[in-house]
């Protein structure tokens, strides 16, 4: 198989997952504004879960920019972090339709670290299937050591959420603005080489 293909084939996944998400919002039964406050819930998670979505989308992107080799534990690493990354519309409904409760914060940052750690394990893959590519190993560097913060951040608001859904969901929010915030050194390594 292709990068190429891999890539497509994981496009069209993410875009299956984000379009589940958006239909799982229900439009109110009425016309009043007061219809449209019982849906904040609803659209914040789908807000949260769209920007983590994007974000694994745009790290995606850069990683298939990054490899000239794709073998057969590429494509089963990268259909295990889409596996988890499929999960997620389920994760974000139960969490909007119940007011970010706190069982439905542990299931969502569980899920979370799951799919950070799949994301680690991908990279991981990849780094050995292309030894030697400069732009990967640079790319690594940088993504290895956000995706590590990730993981404990993710493992943390799972036990904080049995104290604090609100915390937990803060850290949920700020590691999503961590990795929002675009790596320079990512896009410079990928148009020098």
């Amino acid at each position: 198989m292709t990068k190429n293909r891999l890539e497509a084939f994981s496009d069209g996944v993410l875009a299956i997952v984000i379009t589940i998400m958006v239909l799982e919002m229900k439009a109110p039964h009425e016309a009043s504004w007061e219809s449209l406050i019982h849906l904040l819930p609803v659209l914040g998670s789908y807000i949260i879960s769209f920007l983590m979505i994007a974000i694994y989308w745009g790290n995606h992107h850069h990683l298939m920019h990054t490899i000239s080799h794709v073998n057969s534990g590429i494509l089963w690493a990268n259909t295990h972090l889409l596996f988890w990354l499929s999960l997620i519309p389920f994760a974000t409904a139960w969490m909007g339709e119940n007011n970010f409760a706190q069982n439905t914060i542990v299931v969502y940052a569980l899920l979370l670290n799951l799919c950070g750690l799949a994301y680690f394990i991908l990279l991981t893959v990849m780094k050995n299937c292309n030894a030697g590519n400069r732009k990967l190993l640079d790319l690594l560097k940088h993504q290895m050591r956000k995706g590590m913060i990730s993981l404990i951040a993710y493992t943390t608001a799972i036990g904080v959420a049995f104290v604090s859904p609100l915390i937990a969901g803060i850290i949920i929010v700020v590691v999503g603005i961590i990795w929002l915030v675009p790596d320079r050194n990512i896009e410079r390594s990928i148009k020098e080489n």
